[in-house]
């Protein structure tokens, strides 16, 4: 087994590093294709990622929509891995060819001005130690084919990781509604995604907290100045050549994001 997380692994960041893509990856594992499974592939991925210099800064968290859960079979979000390197600023351009098959989300951004190092963080402990939040844009990829993923490929794939965008006016929590917080993302100036932050898990708190938690268990315990991506607000938007998005959240101001012309995102 460990053999094959190896080589799945591999082939993975090839695909990252390449912009290609791979078929489906669960059927090779069999009835192993669990979760525990899927996060030893992407921890393979982490580590190979560090080894080669890239500096780990945040975490994300995918899978916050219930229905989205029922449909991948899973009672919980998952989360993936963040790199100083997959950030843009606010305002820039994604140059053309940097991914793959890319779509865009809506987020809430939490930074921490705390280390969280507890397996038992309380959610009084993780609102202390958010030092600001932001609006942000997560922009999805996934080296599997077609987006034809399960919740084994999501994961073992860093959780569909792509690149994110901040917003540049730090907010602090008591200053904005994080449950009733409506977001509009606009494509273009055309709204095409409409959210509210209690889409995010009821409040993007409860996400950020499952992911505290989880992170100090494993061992990649969340510290001061990372990001959290706390999950979409709305539904994912597929992302082309020249496109332009803005996110709007209610007391959070706005992002925006830019995509080269060219013959692929």
């Amino acid at each position: 087994m460990a053999d094959k997380i190896e080589t799945t692994a591999k082939a993975l960041i090839a695909a990252e590093r390449d912009r290609a893509v791979v078929a489906p990856i669960a059927a090779d594992f069999g009835d192993k294709a669990d979760i525990d499974t899927a996060y030893a592939v992407q921890e393979e991925v982490t580590k190979a990622a560090i080894a080669q210099g890239r500096r780990l800064v945040g975490r994300k968290i995918g899978l916050t929509s219930r229905a989205v859960q029922a449909q991948m079979g899973v009672d919980q979000p998952d989360y993936g891995m963040l790199f100083a390197d997959m950030e843009y600023a606010d305002g820039g351009i994604i140059p053309a060819g940097a991914l793959i098959q890319p779509k865009v989300e809506a987020e809430i951004a939490f930074v921490l001005g705390r280390d969280l190092t507890r397996e038992d963080v309380t959610t009084a402990e993780l609102m202390g130690a958010i030092d600001y939040a932001l609006p942000a844009i997560e922009i999805v990829d996934s080296r599997i084919q077609d987006w034809k993923i399960g919740i084994f490929d999501t994961i073992a794939d860093n959780a569909s990781s792509g690149l994110y965008v901040l917003g540049s006016r730090p907010v602090r929590l008591a200053d904005f509604d994080l449950r009733l917080c409506g977001m509009v993302m606009e494509r273009m100036g055309q709204p095409v995604s409409f959210g509210v932050g209690a889409a995010c898990m009821g409040n993007p708190l409860i996400a950020s907290l499952w992911l505290a938690r989880r992170m100090a268990r494993v061992g990649r315990p969340l510290m001061a100045g990372n990001v959290i991506l706390s999950g979409a607000l709305g539904p994912m938007v597929a992302a082309a050549p020249g496109d332009t998005f803005r996110v709007s959240i209610n007391g959070l101001g706005e992002v925006t994001t830019h995509f080269a012309k060219g013959e692929s995102a």
